[in-house]
């Protein structure tokens, strides 16, 4: 199972950024083998609209089955649901953290985006 967090940093000591389509990193963390690739959001976090649907994107391109962030608009909501992908909005900590809390079952898919569009503009 493949695992994208948005991140402030490149490892999984880094805290959980809590934007999605502007986070800084996503790292995309493979359960099963723990290999962590990290892919650089500068580009997508600094666009003037559509940072949550590119974002969505490169999310679904890496093969994530689950993203784990603070907050996720709606836009980039629907695109990850249609890519199949599960959201899970209002976690904090570390990467490792909210990865562990997934792997204890103490998180949970949200049924939709939980703040408007252009969230921390």
């Amino acid at each position: 199972m493949k695992v994208a967090v948005t991140s402030t940093g490149k490892d999984l000591a880094s805290e959980v950024d809590p934007r999605f389509g502007r986070a800084r990193w996503f790292l995309v963390v493979d359960a099963d083998t723990g290999d962590v690739e990290a892919i650089d959001n500068s580009k997508g976090g600094s666009a003037a609209s559509g940072a949550g649907v590119q974002a969505a994107q490169r999310i679904a391109g890496a093969g994530a089955e689950y993203v784990l962030t603070g907050h996720c608009g709606p836009n980039a909501f629907r695109a990850l649901e249609a890519a199949g992908v599960k959201v899970i909005v209002d976690v904090g900590g570390t990467v490792q953290e909210a990865i562990d809390r997934l792997a204890r079952g103490e998180l949970e898919a949200a049924s939709g985006a939980d703040v408007g569009g252009h969230h921390g503009m």
